[in-house]
């Protein structure tokens, strides 16, 4: 298989190279100039074509050939840098596995439940990065939106709060964040990656938005019986 890893120098998208490598993928790696050294561990076993994330002729040419992408959703600034992204996904790759990923507050049919803590978040920090002109969690809203009204083979990951440390094996999912196995909202960023690729060849997964915890998480344990492994 030949998978497009787009955001591929960043902490998520260099696991997810490495879980691609170990699958025996071929694998392209999309980042910014500024960036492709973080990639010189993967030298000789992956191509990297270096731009912006949103400049379609960079996506046209990353994905030509490729059975699936993995998408990096970056609200990166105030002009559609996520949206842009994923657009070029969709124009250039309609007939690959898209895999893309994003936060808890994104929701695919608005039953979602969330805490106070994450309101706070979205409804407070998000206007504030927004004027900061750092980041605007409304384009990665709309960029979902375009992914979820698409008729591509896409999967939305959504993550829970990331930290470092060894894998705990391939995280658990629900389809509704509120869900009580998703309460303990944490996830080893290797993890995430983990799940991410091997979306790629779960069908079961194709057209849903899984929001994702720690499979050795406390809510885990607790409500094992109706876990979903990706």
């Amino acid at each position: 298989m030949r998978v497009c890893i787009v955001g591929a120098s960043g902490k998520l998208g260099q696991y997810m190279v490495e879980q691609a490598l170990e699958r025996g993928y071929e694998v392209v790696g999309v980042c910014r100039e500024r960036s492709v050294e973080k990639l010189d561990r993967f030298k000789g076993r992956i191509t990297v074509i270096p731009g912006a994330t949103n400049d379609r002729e960079v996506i046209e040419r990353a994905v030509a050939g490729c059975d699936g992408a993995l998408v990096v959703l970056v609200p990166r600034g105030v002009h559609g840098y996520a949206t842009g992204t994923t657009q070029a996904v969709l124009d250039y790759a309609p007939e690959a596995r898209l895999v893309f990923s994003c936060g808890w507050h994104i929701s695919l049919d608005g039953q979602d439940v969330y805490s106070w803590k994450l309101r706070a978040l979205v409804n407070i920090a998000g206007p504030l990065a927004k004027i900061a002109r750092f980041a605007d969690l409304d384009d990665q809203v709309e960029a979902c939106r375009r992914v979820f009204a698409s008729d591509t083979r896409w999967t939305v990951v959504r993550g829970s709060d990331l930290e470092e440390g060894e894998s705990q094996g391939l995280p658990v999912w629900s389809r509704h964040v509120g869900d009580p196995i998703l309460e303990s909202n944490v996830t080893r960023r290797v993890d995430f990656a983990r799940f991410m690729v091997a979306a790629l060849d779960n069908d079961q997964l194709v057209h849903e938005a899984p929001a994702i915890v720690g499979r050795q998480s406390p809510s885990a344990f607790a409500h094992a019986a109706p876990a979903r492994a990706g």
